[in-house]
């Protein structure tokens, strides 16, 4: 088994005021380099899906989205930065020996006046509390939020369901520059 290194370098726009937080790209983005390629961009994860119904907007490229995330100042990155994946496949479940992305997140924070951070799921979060969030100084004040995983492997809830629910929790009442 190979260790894979995270592909992305974090996305972070001038004043950003929101993190993203993901787990892990998938197998085919660690292991292909495709020149458009970007964070979730598998074709089965929902998480462009649901972005393009929450803003009204096509968001079929790599520089489309980065657009989207300088106007709303949303900045990006994964909790994991290396890791074994076990079994071959793109299952958070099987990602072991991992090295978090500590120092990125913690730059990100140290530059930015972060006011939320949502996270793609509740094992991301997890993840994050567990591995991460003791070491950070300026954690403090900053909302953490769990949206629903984009991931089709979570089938609990539908497509127009997650895309309700980003909706509700990135609302002008719940979201100050993240407007639907």
């Amino acid at each position: 088994m190979n260790r894979e290194k995270h592909p992305f370098k974090p996305f972070v726009p001038l004043n950003a005021q929101y993190l993203i937080i993901g787990s892990f790209p998938c197998k085919k983005s660690t292991q292909n380099k495709i020149l458009d390629d970007w964070y979730y961009g598998s074709s089965k994860n929902q998480f462009w899906r649901i972005l393009q119904e929450v803003y009204g907007r096509e968001l079929s490229s790599k520089h489309s989205k980065q657009e989207l995330f300088k106007e709303k100042r949303i900045a990006l990155t994964d909790v994991v930065l290396s890791c074994i994946r076990e079994d071959n496949n793109s299952a958070d479940k099987n990602l072991v020996n991992i090295e978090y992305n500590t120092e990125a997140i913690e730059q990100i924070l140290n530059s930015n006046q972060i006011l939320k951070i949502y996270f793609t799921g509740k094992g991301v979060l997890k993840q994050f509390k567990k591995y991460i969030y003791d070491s950070l100084l300026n954690i403090d004040g900053i909302e953490l939020i769990a949206l629903p995983s984009p991931s089709p492997i979570y089938y609990r809830m539908k497509l127009k369901h997650k895309v309700r629910m980003y909706k509700k929790l990135t609302s002008p009442h719940t979201l100050y520059h993240f407007p639907c």
